[in-house]
């Protein structure tokens, strides 16, 4: 038996990893997966940098960050596997919301007339002299600071000047809600939930509203493990794409929510976590549920199949953003990080349903279709932006060079 230890934070997204342990995919597999909570994305970014982790559940961005030399410190990252596409949802607080339902009946999927409500509130503050709304964000290379920035601009507010947006670790942002110190957040299950059952907040928009079917954690791998290490990785990604599919499973839900429930893992009661799996989102009220279509996806659709597009968007928003210039070496590296050659190889010998291709257009899916695929049908989508745009990855100089942002109010 191998072990391998891994950090992960309380997430329900975390659930390919702890079912991999809990339902014994791992162990199967020759792997004793040793599952290390974490308090922070920074902490797992830093203790898979300096070898207390093997791999480690973490936000998609962070690899590219590492391997792009924004992190700091110098180890080189990999994605192998995707670990689930969705799952982040936007919630305010209920003095914002009842602003913004002064403008709009409130649906958390129309994103658009969520967006140019909040842009009416944010305006109505701006000619009262009052404070910049302050939104939370789990991490500075984060889908979710991504979704919301790219959300807020296409709304017509411009990130860091009409609203400010501050860094918080995932299990505080309800109590920081609740405190008055953030309006808002953006956060992955159970934290929004979570919000609603304290009544201090209320969802506005989803993840599959702003972008449906996008990425947002990754396996990452400490890539001179990995290259020592192919086999055993190899085992490992077998194991978690078993987990997946279990995860994804119906029957199986209950049971996945009352293991997440334990206090060595999310440790937040299996009620609370049900909706994030379920896709029975708590909106509005607490009384008041939602459907919303694949709000977490931990199989179905490619769902943990890292693609190189879902990198390269990311990718274009930390040059949008200035966190990076945008260079010919560094898409070398940001294509380098994501490695659907990996997964294809760990998962040759199971029939896996998997892409051909390793990458795609972005938001050009508008329903659900069938595409290539190694061994049987697959389909993908929707996959579309809330404002119907379409990223191609091999556009993406001119992608970067038309995202321009509203003009400034001042």
């Amino acid at each position: 038996m191998i072990e391998i230890n891994a950090g992960f934070l309380p997430l329900t997204d975390s659930a390919i990893l702890i079912a991999a342990k809990e339902m014994g995919f791992a162990e199967n597999h020759g792997i004793d997966l040793n599952l290390m909570r974490e308090t922070s994305w920074a902490n797992i970014r830093d203790r898979l940098a300096v070898g207390q982790f093997e791999i480690a559940h973490c936000l998609a961005p962070i690899p590219l960050a590492a391997n792009l030399g924004l992190s700091p410190f110098s180890t080189k990252l990999i994605a192998p596997m995707a670990l689930g596409l969705g799952g982040n949802a936007i919630t305010v607080s209920n003095e914002l919301f009842d602003a913004i339902s002064e403008h709009t009946i409130v649906d958390p999927m129309n994103a658009k007339d969520v967006g140019l409500a909040l842009a009416k509130v944010v305006e109505t503050r701006r000619l009262h002299n009052q404070p910049c709304l302050q939104f939370g964000v789990v991490h500075p290379f984060s889908a979710h600071n991504f979704e919301l920035r790219y959300w807020l601009a296409a709304s017509n507010i411009i990130p860091d000047v009409d609203v400010s947006i501050t860094i918080l670790p995932p299990p505080i942002m309800a109590d920081a809600l609740n405190n008055g110190q953030i309006d808002g957040f953006c956060v992955g299950e159970p934290w929004n939930s979570v919000a609603l059952s304290k009544h201090c907040g209320k969802i506005i928009t989803v993840k599959p509203a702003i972008w449906a079917s996008s990425p947002e954690k990754v396996l990452a791998v400490d890539e001179v493990w990995a290259n020592n290490n192919p086999d055993i990785l190899h085992q490992l990604i077998k194991a978690l794409y078993e987990a997946a599919v279990w995860c994804g499973q119906s029957e199986n839900l209950s049971e996945l929510a009352n293991i997440l429930s334990q206090s060595n893992y999310l440790n937040v009661t299996a009620d609370i976590i049900m909706p994030g799996l379920d896709n029975s989102i708590l909106t509005a009220t607490a009384e008041q549920v939602e459907t919303i279509p694949r709000f977490f996806e931990p199989h179905a659709g490619a769902a943990t199949f890292p693609w190189q597009s879902h990198a390269f968007w990311l990718y274009s928003q930390m040059v949008r953003w200035g966190q990076i210039e945008h260079s010919s070496d560094n898409i070398k590296s940001v294509r380098s990080t994501f490695r659907p050659d990996i997964y294809r190889a760990a998962l040759s010998s199971l029939g896996a349903i998997i892409p051909t291709a390793n990458s795609k257009v972005e938001g050009a899916l508008s329903v659900r279709t069938p595409v290539g695929a190694a061994s049987q049908s697959l389909y993908l989508g929707p996959d579309g932006f809330f404002d119907g745009k379409a990223f191609d990855p091999d556009q993406i100089d001119s992608y970067i060079s038309e995202q321009a942002l509203p003009d400034s109010k001042a």
